[in-house]
């Protein structure tokens, strides 16, 4: 019987830790958002749930055109696991061009619309006013969040997570301090732009990540943006990659459409405590994340290098991290119960709702941990068809049928959370499966 490679503690962190530290800034940004625009002095209920409407639309945006960043990741690791990067060097800069092309259709587009898609989140009166301003504003900074995650997917390709951290870093750290100066204004100087001013902190600082992203990408890979055609052969790979990735990001997208426009449907009160909820839930996926974006990393890697037990002794491992990051968070939560949502709101009702569903939350990450590990394994494979019918399954066949059932007995909030536990023990057990049966007879090759 042949022994399991060893991968090192440090070798997975050198990748995890940068990645989880870059990963956090997304939903750092829309915590902040969050934070501050639900301490204003004036309707800080209807400016709270107004950024969480327009906030996870635009974030369903992001993930969904944001798929080609694992596609990237997938192909060009593969690459680099072969020793073959010189074949594919004009190939980042043609996705790159299609992405940013891409979201800039998108913007047009939907900001013609905007109004009447939050009307189907069932917003109206301020609500919805407020909706419609943070996104016009917020929505300018889609091209540069498009690139910025291309290039993120190139460098992780590259096995590098550092220079996507520093970038990171600095954005989300520029964001905070102009919500602050933006959202309640200084004196004499700056006038209070409340809602409006968290969504032109956020279009700022994307854009000098986008900045710093052209820089490095420069500077840092064996990459350009040299268009060069006719198309690469990959192209066609990466594209029905990605093609796959976004129809699973629109089902993903369903789900948490269907989550706010319940939440919305109930009160007021109901989608400000939904939105503190799901920040939380968001922060803690992106959290966790960082481990299945090294599985994403390595995988692709030792795929590339026909290395089937390295993929295997990678997932035990990755499981473990995730498996026990998930439970110092959920401790820490637990022991600030009361005060973290003191953080987001004053209101004692959106405060009682919380705190009504805050422990589920809670109790289901060690599930997401387990679901995301595996899901960035399978991205770093490339299997984008598997990814893709397990959350078709998990949406249709789970999350909405108890969501329904859920709300039929009138159980609001509980019904949104116990759906979203059903949607992660079914992404995490489909994926579970699979791999055992695909890896497990390869393990000891």
């Amino acid at each position: 019987m042949n022994k399991l490679p060893k991968i090192s503690f440090r070798q997975i962190n050198k990748l995890a830790i940068p990645a989880i530290i870059s990963g956090i800034a997304e939903p750092l940004l829309s915590i902040t958002d969050t934070a501050i625009v639900g301490n204003i002095p004036v309707n800080p209920t209807e400016a709270l749930a107004a950024v969480g409407i327009a906030g996870s639309f635009i974030s369903a945006i992001i993930w969904i055109l944001a798929q080609t960043r694992s596609a990237i990741s997938a192909i060009i690791a593969q690459y680099f696991g072969a020793n073959k990067l010189k074949e594919i060097q004009h190939l980042p800069a043609q996705i790159i061009l299609i992405n940013v092309i891409l979201s800039i259709f998108i913007y047009a587009l939907t900001v013609f619309f905007v109004e009447n898609i939050f009307e189907l989140y069932n917003a109206s009166g301020l609500i919805l006013e407020e909706s419609v301003s943070y996104y016009k504003i917020r929505a300018f900074g889609l091209p540069f969040t498009l690139f910025v995650f291309s290039v993120f997917g190139v460098f992780r390709g590259l096995q590098n997570t550092f220079w996507p951290m520093v970038i990171s870093i600095i954005g989300a750290s520029l964001n905070i301090a102009l919500d602050f100066i933006l959202v309640f204004g200084v004196e004499g100087l700056i006038p209070a732009f409340e809602v409006e001013g968290a969504a032109w902190a956020s279009v700022i600082a994307q854009g000098v990540m986008s900045v710093l992203a052209l820089v490095l990408l420069f500077k840092k890979t064996p990459f350009s943006l040299k268009l060069k055609f006719p198309f690469h052969p990959e192209i066609k790979r990466l594209l029905s990659l990605s093609l796959n990735l976004i129809l699973r990001a629109i089902s993903l997208n369903i789900a948490l459409y269907m989550a706010n426009a319940y939440a919305t449907k109930y009160g007021a009160n109901y989608i400000a405590a939904q939105t503190i909820a799901f920040q939380i839930w968001l922060f803690f996926a992106f959290f966790i994340d960082g481990y299945a974006s090294a599985g994403n990393i390595m995988s692709g890697k030792f795929l590339g290098q026909k290395e089937y037990a390295k993929i295997w002794k990678l997932s035990s491992q990755l499981n473990k991290y995730s498996f026990f990051i998930s439970l110092v968070l959920g401790l820490i939560c637990l022991i600030f119960y009361e005060p973290i949502g003191l953080l987001f709101s004053q209101e004692k009702e959106v405060l009682s709702l919380f705190y009504g569903i805050f422990w589920i939350v809670l109790l289901m990450q060690p599930v997401n941990a387990v679901a995301f590990v595996f899901d960035g394994i399978f991205k770093g494979l490339a299997e984008a068809v598997l990814l893709r019918n397990t959350l078709l399954a998990s949406t249709f066949l789970g999350f909405i049928p108890v969501l329904l059932i859920g709300d039929y007995f009138d159980l609001k909030l509980y019904a949104i959370w116990i759906a979203f536990f059903v949607w992660m023990l079914m992404r995490g057990g489909i994926l579970l499966v699979i791999f055992k049966k695909r890896f497990l007879p390869k393990k000891l090759r």
